[in-house]
């Protein structure tokens, strides 16, 4: 996206609101991380730090100078995922808005899948059972 400003011309690429985006999104409470989604097949995967960006799709709307933002993330159980959302996009909105000065138009969230906690067991106490003496 260009901005014209007093000193020149400025330049923000593509990938940098992608970036900024998903970042915002995992600092979220209860967002355990961005989703890719396989096309073929359908199965969500959980994006590594360094593909964070593939999670998110942001459109560019030059005319308004807006832009759209589409966020794809993996929730942990347990979560209020209304809730949540709502807080990614506000967090989202105010992280692009700050750090780029464009203004974000339509914002949506898709929650791709929920990551449940493995089963803990409980190891075994050491010494066995007691038994109570009478």
């Amino acid at each position: 996206m260009k901005f014209c400003t007093e000193h020149g011309e400025v330049i923000v690429a593509p990938d940098v609101f992608s970036t900024l985006a998903g970042h915002a999104a995992t600092r979220c409470f209860g967002v355990k991380g961005m989703a890719a989604r396989s096309v073929g097949d359908g199965i969500v995967g959980l994006l590594r730090r360094e593909h964070i960006a593939r999670g998110v799709k942001v459109t560019f709307q030059p005319e308004k100078g807006m832009i759209g933002v589409a966020l794809h993330i993996v929730v942990d159980h347990g979560v209020n995922i209304p809730v949540i959302t709502r807080s990614i996009m506000s967090e989202v909105r105010y992280v692009l808005e700050k750090c780029t000065g464009v203004k974000v138009g339509k914002m949506s969230v898709f929650v791709d899948a929920i990551m449940a906690e493995p089963e803990k067991t409980q190891a075994p106490k050491k010494g066995g059972a007691k038994t109570l003496d009478k």
